[in-house]
């Protein structure tokens, strides 16, 4: 994983949920020879543990991490996969 790329990611989701859990691996060694991953956008995962989810559903939950970071989408990321929990929900 591109350490800026990862770094990233990383900053922005901390600066915007304040998670009190946060997982971020690359998969895209998985996806060798996808167009996505030519063109160098990589496949992520990310797991955000927030206080910041309560209340709200899975959907919405996601539309805020992958708003969170736009910027990167179609770029640094090309997919990316995401789990959200809150810490009631965390294991």
């Amino acid at each position: 994983m591109s350490q800026t790329t990862a770094s990233r990611i990383e900053r922005l989701l901390r600066d915007r949920f304040a998670p009190t859990h946060l997982e971020l691996s690359d998969d895209s060694a998985k996806h060798a020879g996808h167009p996505g991953a030519t063109s160098g956008g990589g496949h992520y995962s990310v797991v955000v543990v927030s206080a910041s989810f309560e209340g709200l559903p899975r959907l919405e939950r996601h539309r805020q991490v992958y708003a969170t970071v736009e910027s990167m989408i179609g770029t640094e990321i090309h997919a990316l996969a995401i789990r959200t929990l809150t810490p009631a929900e965390w294991p």
